[in-house]
């Protein structure tokens, strides 16, 4: 009868190891080195600290999840908001993240895309983005409602929020 041994794998070398989280870890909210910092848009931005290739997932916004009904009040009044909806009942507020990506500001002419996957408020590289260069993206329906001039700069700036 064979006798069965235990063959011992080849170890990868350090940099093709892969961090390995348990089951049920959170990823880390940014896949790449990014700063908070002033913005010729409009207050803080969020600017790259290294080269982010085109449609990779450059992080995600997180805080405090939220009823939509919680968000709407909290919104009013605010001239800087930073609350997400995901849904037609849930937001996240990220009012109160230490996370860079709650800075990122509106362009007519992105360099970045917001996704709702699974509840999360996730941000990826439309094109190439260079390093020292603003995170940006389009805000789409927001809270402003037409009542907030735009400071975006982009030749086909909408001129409004």
């Amino acid at each position: 009868m064979p006798r069965l041994s235990t063959i011992a794998a080849a170890t990868p070398k350090v940099e093709e190891q892969k961090t390995i989280r348990p089951r049920g870890q959170p990823q880390p909210a940014l896949r790449y080195a990014l700063r908070a910092g002033p913005s010729a848009i409009d207050g803080l931005g969020v600017f790259a600290e290294e080269e982010i290739p085109a449609r990779r997932k450059i992080g995600e916004m997180r805080g405090e999840s939220i009823s939509v009904r919680e968000a709407r009040r909290r919104a009013k009044g605010r001239e800087r908001i930073h609350i997400v909806e995901v849904s037609q009942t849930r937001a996240v507020d990220a009012t109160d993240s230490p996370e860079p990506m709650r800075n990122i500001n509106h362009c007519c002419a992105p360099n970045a895309v917001l996704r709702i996957r699974q509840g999360r408020v996730e941000f990826y590289a439309l094109r190439d983005i260079e390093p020292g260069e603003e995170i940006t993206c389009h805000y789409g329906d927001s809270h402003h409602e037409g009542r907030l001039r735009c400071r975006c700069g982009a030749p086909n700036c909408s001129g409004k929020l």
